[in-house]
């Protein structure tokens, strides 16, 4: 490896998760986030559990972890790592969720499962992030999907 800000491996539990993202409880869809290599790359962890209130409704009998979750795990996990990478202290006030493209659902996700939502940076412009992201489980692409986000400090 060569020095540089994006060789750093770090990971983020929950507790420092929350302090970056303005999401909670049912809507937080990331636990935790291990090998981050600044914001060029990071994998949020994503435990799906029978007694979130996705499964009332979504669907009676056979739970499915909706595919818009997945795509909102993939965001959010962007999101922490472009706030984790910042130079200023505090994180932004505001995190736009701007764009989703070529977004594919490949297999469902049900209750047990633990989702790895693998996200790498595309490009970034003044504070514009693109991220290319693939949510796993146990090795198996269930869904992929381009993001963009936006932080915006006022």
């Amino acid at each position: 490896m060569t020095d540089g800000a994006t060789d750093r491996l770090e990971t983020l539990d929950v507790i420092k998760v929350l302090e970056f993202l303005p999401h909670r409880y049912p809507f937080l869809m990331v636990d935790k986030i291990t090998e981050i290599r600044g914001d060029d790359y990071g994998i949020g962890i994503k435990n799906v559990t029978f007694n979130e209130p996705q499964f009332q409704g979504h669907f009676p009998g056979a739970p499915v972890f909706p595919g818009v979750l997945l795509i909102e795990g993939m965001a959010q996990t962007a999101g922490a790592l472009c706030v984790n990478n910042r130079k200023e202290t505090a994180a932004p006030k505001l995190v736009y969720f701007m764009t989703i493209d070529k977004a594919k659902f490949r297999k469902p996700v049900v209750p047990g499962d633990t989702v790895e939502f693998h996200m790498t940076k595309l490009k970034q412009r003044l504070n514009m992030w693109w991220f290319r992201g693939e949510a796993k489980v146990d090795g198996t692409i269930v869904a992929e999907a381009e993001v963009s986000a936006m932080l915006l400090d006022r």
